[in-house]
């Protein structure tokens, strides 16, 4: 498997530090070598939010992603920021409720998904990240569905599994 750098952005309070900390427990739990770098502004839950992940076998040599493979951007500033930035030929998935224009780019793969439509469904806004989570892991296959199911069991708070592994599938279904 070839190394992954995806970064992970919106607003703080949507679960950007969360969700990309759940891929890398599951990295771990992989035996993967893992690098997780989060970043966010000083006021946090509604200021900007963003938060890099490299997944490999081999080694890390800088926690830095300046052109990630995959980008999952949770509002429009964010897709304003990075969209620039992804890989040729690589993935942007977004959440088209509240990303309000279109990518520009035509070399990426383009995954438009209504999380927060999806997870509002589902009874609780709060999930969309894990809806957007889901469909990464299907799309990428960087870990193995189980392996996160069992990172978000380990890691997770157990009130909240049922609804974020229905959450992850309801993102992986985007995919098939």
């Amino acid at each position: 498997m070839a190394t992954q750098e995806m970064l992970f952005a919106g607003f703080g309070g949507q679960g950007i530090l969360s969700m990309a900390k759940f891929l890398a427990y599951a990295g771990m739990d992989a035996n993967m070598s893992v690098s997780w770098l989060p970043s966010y502004g000083p006021e946090m839950r509604g200021g900007t939010a963003n938060c890099s992940v490299i997944l490999t076998d081999d080694s890390v040599g800088s926690p830095i992603v300046i052109t990630p493979d995959s980008l999952i951007v949770m509002n429009r500033p964010s897709l304003d920021k990075f969209e620039d930035t992804i890989k040729k030929n690589g993935l942007l998935i977004m959440d088209c409720d509240l990303v309000t224009r279109d990518p520009q780019r035509t070399d990426v793969e383009i995954l438009k998904i209504p999380a927060q439509t999806e997870a509002t469904k589902l009874g609780s806004p709060k999930i969309a990240n894990m809806v957007l989570l889901g469909a990464l892991v299907a799309k990428t296959k960087i870990v193995d569905m189980e392996v996160l199911l069992g990172a978000l069991k380990a890691h997770g708070k157990e009130k909240f599994y049922e609804l974020n592994k229905t959450a992850l599938e309801v993102g992986a279904s985007y995919v098939k």
